[in-house]
């Protein structure tokens, strides 16, 4: 008797543990390219309390996969950090590379092309995009 009593007083507790509601939110703030075969989005998560900002897009190294690669900054800090780098690399020259913990950002001036960049992943996923694709996301990061 006393057992059931005992369980009749904590059960409530067990089912709510179990399920918990969490408020999430994710906002597009710039899509460089969408729809084609390589999309690159720069999204700001939101869980709870904690916001962190996320560099999402296709590796460009397996042409018929589907798996977005996610990058993700923990803070707005780590975000500006990125900003910089690209900014440095757009006053630089072909070949200068910005090396950070997780990724490196590394410029390739094409003759017909222009400038572009080539973004590595630590865990080995690889894109590239242009300068007028790296202007947007200068401009809107220095918004954030």
């Amino acid at each position: 008797m006393k057992t059931i009593i005992l369980l009749s007083l904590f059960l409530p507790f067990a089912a709510k543990a179990q399920f918990t509601i969490v408020n999430t939110s994710t906002i597009s703030l710039v899509e460089l390219r969408q729809g084609e075969q390589w999309p690159i989005t720069l999204q700001r998560v939101t869980k709870e309390s904690d916001t962190c900002y996320v560099l999402q897009f296709r590796d460009q190294q397996s042409a018929n996969s589907d798996i977005m690669t996610t990058l993700k900054f923990p803070n707005l800090a780590q975000l500006r950090y990125f900003q910089k780098g690209l900014a440095a690399l757009k006053n630089g020259a072909t070949g200068d590379v910005a090396k950070f913990k997780d990724y490196t950002i590394k410029r390739v001036d094409i003759k017909r092309d222009g400038i572009s960049y080539i973004l590595s992943c630590g865990m080995g996923s690889i894109t590239n995009f242009k300068q007028r694709e790296a202007d947007k996301m200068i401009s809107t990061i220095a918004t954030l």
